[in-house]
């Protein structure tokens, strides 16, 4: 933690958006003079003299910097300096669109490490601690400046990334992990070849999972299997490759992450009009960070889905805590039969019955009983049996309608029909 961190977090409100000020009139004086794409969007404006005049600045928004990146291949015009000024190139998943590609330059790394000490801080990693990455180190940024914050920090650091996840758990009893980095989903995906291999996942030394990637560390059901399943605590972590590492959950207060606002200046907006949203109010998160200079995003439109909670948390932290984490995302809402179902939501329906492994949705826009599909995999094979099958799918689908008022057609899969997934999930398709 550098000195100014821990002044702003110890500080109010009011000394916090004095040095985001500070550090958003720094970033634009560079960025404004040498950033093509930010000269031509915002060439006409001059440095703000307080945040509520920066407030009404343009958005930037994900299309405007996919169209800058197919006008101007590979990389877009969103670059401060000179091309060799670049080391690092990450990309995003693609799972709604074109991937972005992103560069970073060494003293833009060195801010997102930064952002990483400060989460390593909050959930309290220890110096003994012995961290496990099982994950591909591929281009989207996924944990990468999670692991080079750690090995300069001198933790124990191991990458999993040509194991198979026999080989992943086997590493985790051997090596005595305590910490854990992935998605809710491969957290529970682990834990179902762990039951499968008779390995005690329970009795190792993991204490904790910090997970990222997709709605779930706050879902309640979702974390809930994964907690007892580790007998280990779960923080929820955000982030995206294109902003930065930028949210994490408190110790004191659960299911709900903290932005890191002395490295940001986080908003939430109605997604609608633009307007800004009190506290307590669902809406569209939007970010500028203070700190990737060489490829900055200034008011950017993220599509997530939160709440900023009006409470204070009682870790006594001042900066924004989103409740519940990301809630979705905008462009992730079902419309089946008249009723809105957001993933996450649906998701922590089906968590709650333990014998799910896996599962898939396929919804269509017609109005018929076939058009909300849920193919669920249990982990117990006898419940692929036609009468114990019956039986449990007719729980799920009462459960679903209960929640949705929308009933779908349950169907139960033989174990390992389903895909899993190491990264984000997609066991959301639209049929035409």
């Amino acid at each position: 933690m550098n000195r100014y961190c821990k002044q702003a977090l110890q500080s109010d409100r009011q000394a916090l958006a004095s040095w985001q000020l500070q550090r958003l009139r720094l970033m634009l004086t560079e960025v404004l003079s040498r950033n093509p794409f930010y000269q031509r969007k915002l060439g006409q404006y001059s440095l703000p003299r307080s945040l509520d005049e920066f407030l009404n600045w343009p958005f930037t928004t994900k299309q405007e910097l996919l169209a800058d990146q197919q006008g101007h291949p590979p990389y877009g015009t969103n670059l401060t300096y000179p091309l060799p000024r670049y080391v690092r190139m990450h990309q995003t998943s693609g799972s709604t669109a074109q991937p972005l590609r992103w560069l970073d330059t060494p003293e833009n790394w060195r801010w997102l490490m930064c952002c990483w000490r400060w989460i390593f801080q909050i959930v309290g990693l220890q110096a003994s601690d012995r961290l496990f990455f099982p994950f591909s180190f591929g281009p989207f940024l996924g944990f990468w400046a999670a692991w080079d914050a750690a090995v300069q920090g001198g933790w124990f650091a191991l990458p999993g990334g040509a194991m198979s996840s026999v080989a992943r758990l086997r590493a985790i009893f051997e090596h005595r992990i305590t910490v854990v980095f992935c998605t809710p989903t491969y957290a529970l995906h682990l834990l179902e070849v762990a039951r499968q291999e008779n390995l005690p996942l329970r009795e190792t030394s993991v204490r904790m999972l910090i997970v990222a990637g997709e709605p779930g560390g706050s879902v309640p059901s979702v974390r809930r299997a994964i907690e007892q399943g580790w007998n280990a605590r779960v923080f929820d972590h955000t982030g995206m490759t294109e902003i930065g590492s930028l949210g994490i959950e408190c110790q004191e207060n659960p299911m709900g992450v903290h932005l890191l606002e002395t490295e940001c200046i986080p908003e939430v907006i109605d997604s609608q009009t633009g307007a800004p949203l009190p506290p307590g109010a669902e809406g569209e998160l939007v970010l500028t960070n203070l700190g990737r200079w060489g490829s900055p995003l200034i008011r950017y439109r993220t599509g997530d889905r939160v709440v900023a909670d009006p409470q204070p948390c009682p870790c006594g932290c001042i900066w924004m805590r989103l409740r519940g984490g990301i809630l979705g995302r905008q462009d992730d809402l079902l419309i089946i039969r008249g009723a809105k179902i957001y993933p996450s939501a649906l998701d922590d329906v089906l968590r709650r019955f333990p014998d799910l492994a896996e599962y898939r949705v396929t919804w269509s826009a017609g109005n018929t009983a076939s058009d909300f599909l849920v193919e669920v995999e249990p982990n117990n094979a006898a419940l692929a049996e036609t009468r114990a099958a019956e039986h449990w799918a007719e729980r799920i689908a009462q459960e679903i309608h209960a929640t949705f008022l929308v009933r779908p057609v349950v169907r139960v899969l033989r174990p390992g029909s389903l895909p899993r997934y190491e990264h984000k999930a997609r066991r959301f398709r639209k049929e035409p």
